[in-house]
């Protein structure tokens, strides 16, 4: 039976949109901040020739920079000053969130409420800094021995004078990337981080497609092919709109209340356990932990000699982190099971809850209050999260595989789906939370004007 506030969602309309003037103040807002994003991805580093870089970057397709330049929306190939994104900013959170956990300092830190949190975010964005420095400076000696050996190279005046050039760029851009979606986030619709990352996915679909169709025309994908990779997509949609929303619902119930007209029958509630609680994070995080160690080998790989030891283990490394291959997948794979159980266990506190539910004296049947009510909830989750890291697990890699398998010359996959699916449902649930709340506060106003004309 539906509630009383899904009775009023439900009666939204867009009249009520029209009327909610801080909700298109957020959107507009949005909306501005995600074409700033998009018109730095087209300024390139200085120094940079745009037309050798081009060529020298069709020698890689197939490979996993592909993967990031989707992520990027294209900034990465024309080597923009975003061309990092905001992977550094995710890869310094995650070595953040980590170490709360296993440092007893940073735990203390994390304790102290508003304060803590404002610490650790500080001591991410210097770890943001750190990260993109190195990779920036990676970068900068790739671009200047990237074709080198085929007569021709990407910048224009090689030296030291480039090399801090570059680094100070990337590091610009990607600290205005980190402080656009802290805006975002504070003064627009959904999570800003995420809808950086979800815009760049999504400004890459047209070209995805042209190169789709292109393919059909010039022969090199049959036509069944294309067909099945559309309705692969389509399949993908729905089965990630399904898996998004499932959930796990323990029975809370609470103890009958007594009253003036006597004994009342006690409430029953539901603790809704999410199958996938984690969300985008784990192929967010694993695909950032792979961008450090990619970028070196992508870029700086040229710079060894093959004969020596570091040449031989960039070679090797380069041609293992293709899409399709096993180690590239082993490693992505870990790494979304690992941040699944990670997240989850940040997210949610079985402890804490059990302690809650006690506290205002609710009960799961059969469960005791307390310790009992914590292993319970622990021994559920773990379950569920099982689920829902194989589902991620699987939603990532198999759909590669085939694409990879079947030869499809770009990057189409289900993390790019699943990114783009969950970001804008979670997005529009905060519009409709945002539409809710202006139309509650448009009852209490008239209800206040009613209540002053009987007066």
């Amino acid at each position: 039976m539906a509630s009383a506030a899904d009775n009023f969602a439900s009666n939204l309309s867009l009249a009520k949109f029209g009327q909610a003037t801080e909700l298109k103040k957020r959107i507009w807002f949005t909306i501005g901040a995600l074409i700033v994003f998009r018109l730095l991805s087209f300024v390139p580093i200085p120094g940079i020739d745009p037309r050798a870089l081009a060529s020298l970057f069709n020698t890689t397709r197939g490979g996993v920079l592909d993967f990031f330049n989707t992520f990027s929306g294209g900034s990465l190939e024309r080597m923009s000053l975003i061309a990092l994104g905001v992977m550094p900013y995710i890869t310094a959170s995650i070595v953040v969130q980590l170490a709360s956990t296993l440092s007893p300092t940073l735990a203390a830190i994390k304790k102290e409420g508003e304060a803590g949190r404002k610490k650790l975010n500080q001591y991410t964005r210097y770890g943001t800094v750190g990260l993109t420095i190195i990779q920036g400076y990676f970068i900068a000696i790739g671009l200047e021995t990237w074709g080198a050996g085929q007569g021709m190279s990407a910048v224009v005046d090689p030296g030291l004078l480039f090399r801090i050039v570059a680094v100070i760029s990337l590091l610009g851009g990607t600290m205005f990337l980190m402080w656009l979606g802290e805006q975002i986030t504070s003064r627009g619709i959904g999570n800003g981080v995420s809808l950086i990352i979800m815009a760049g996915i999504v400004a890459q679909l047209p070209t995805t497609l042209a190169n789709l169709f292109e393919g059909g025309r010039t022969g090199s994908l049959s036509a069944p092919v294309i067909a099945a990779i559309v309705v692969l997509a389509l399949g993908l949609i729905a089965f990630i709109c399904f898996m998004e929303r499932a959930q796990r619902r323990v029975l809370i119930q609470y103890p009958k209340r007594q009253t003036a007209r006597g004994m009342m029958q006690g409430d029953r509630s539901h603790l809704p356990l999410k199958i996938n609680t984690a969300g985008v994070i784990p192929p967010i995080f694993a695909s950032s932990l792979l961008l450090m160690p990619l970028t070196i080998s992508q870029f700086a790989g040229n710079k060894f000699d093959e004969s020596t030891v570091w040449g031989q283990i960039m070679g090797w490394l380069n041609i293992n982190i293709a899409h399709g291959q096993p180690l590239y997948m082993l490693l992505y794979g870990a790494g979304i099971i690992f941040f699944c159980f990670f997240y989850t266990a940040v997210v949610f506190n079985p402890e804490e809850t059990a302690d809650n539910l006690k506290r205002y004296g609710g009960f799961i049947p059969g469960i005791r209050p307390g310790k009992s009510t914590e292993k319970y909830l622990d021994y559920v989750l773990t379950r569920i999260t099982v689920i829902g890291a194989a589902y991620l697990t699987a939603l990532c890699l198999v759909p590669e595989y085939l694409v990879a398998s079947m030869g499809v010359p770009f990057y189409l996959g289900g993390t790019s789906l699943l990114i783009v699916v969950n970001v804008t449902m979670d997005t529009v649930t905060q519009i409709q939370s945002h539409l809710l709340a202006h139309q509650y506060g448009d009852l209490i106003k008239k209800a206040k004007l009613k209540g002053g004309k009987n007066r």
